[in-house]
């Protein structure tokens, strides 16, 4: 079916996910950004219900869909090719976070796991902990989850909630919807890793053997976005000699990934604090990419300061 000017006009964020890794907050979000969303749909009913919203010239949709539709999950990549051949712009999107966040996350709202077999039974006792029993099966259903989730994993965009706040999660998916759909998204993350790895970072790059300005005394409580550390750390050889070879790495494979279809690339950069280094070096590349690829920048610890 050849696509109509209607068509080629809409755009579908698509959110699946683990359960407690944030769908709902990114669903307000979309919702404040002007999309029409929909919770739980049933996957059997995304193609009528896309075609519904075409004949109201509906324009951008964000919808939902979770684990409790596991039988019909898999039907779900297909639905999307077919609407990507009518021209409609589809943007998966997949929020992921640790076992151990989702235990503490359950253990705290005192909810049960749509896939645990404890029925009638609420996970967690005043004190806001499990008994070894309960968070047994409460990780069994998680990772059960993980397998049935896998293959939309893998053609989605990945944001881990797990080091992020809701308003730092928020401002990532409207800076993603903000992107075009139909070319390639370089995302640049800088991290600490003394508060975890991100999961979502399809190449990482650890840069904590480089000179490190946290030991002089002027630069310690500056970042990599202030003046005085980008000067520093321009004098560096060896940051210099990882900015170039960090950039030839993606300028040989980022045309390969984008004929693979790609979507969205995410490259984190990890220090130990994540405010000096992997700030300037992200900046540095975003510089360097932002003229031949779409890019968005993001700082895990400086915006759980600022957001």
């Amino acid at each position: 079916m050849s696509a109509t000017a209607n068509e080629q006009a809409m755009e579908i964020v698509l959110i699946t996910g683990m359960s407690g890794s944030g769908k709902s907050v990114a669903l307000h979000a979309l919702e404040d950004a002007g999309f029409y969303c929909v919770d739980n749909l049933p996957p059997e009913l995304l193609l009528p219900f896309v075609e519904l919203e075409l004949k109201h010239r509906a324009q951008r949709l964000a919808i939902a869909m979770d684990v409790r539709s596991a039988t019909s999950l898999p039907q779900v990549p297909r639905q999307l090719d077919v609407l990507r051949a009518r021209g409609i712009v589809v943007k998966p999107l997949f929020l992921d976070a640790t076992t151990d966040t989702l235990v503490r996350r359950y253990s705290e709202t005192r909810r049960k796991h749509p896939l645990s077999q404890a029925a009638g039974r609420a996970l967690g006792h005043s004190s806001g902990q499990v008994d070894l029993d309960e968070r047994r099966a409460l990780v069994e259903a998680i990772e059960l989850e993980r397998s049935l989730l896998e293959a939309l994993r893998e053609q989605a965009h990945v944001i881990d909630s797990s080091m992020i706040r809701a308003a730092q999660l928020q401002s990532y998916v409207k800076g993603l919807v903000s992107t075009p759909g139909e070319q390639l998204t370089l995302v640049f993350e800088s991290f600490a890793f003394k508060r975890g790895v991100p999961t979502d970072a399809d190449f990482m790059f650890d840069v904590r053997m480089l000179p490190n300005p946290h030991y002089a005394p002027a630069l310690k409580n500056l970042t990599g976005q202030d003046q005085p550390v980008i000067d520093f750390l321009g004098e560096q050889a060896d940051v210099q000699r990882m900015l170039r070879q960090i950039s030839r790495f993606l300028d040989s494979w980022l045309p390969d990934l984008a004929r693979d279809n790609r979507s969205y690339v995410t490259v984190a950069i990890g220090c130990t604090g994540g405010q000096h280094r992997s700030v300037y070096l992200v900046e540095q590349l975003v510089q360097r990419f932002s003229a031949h690829w779409a890019t968005l920048k993001r700082h895990r610890e400086m915006d759980a300061r600022t957001l």
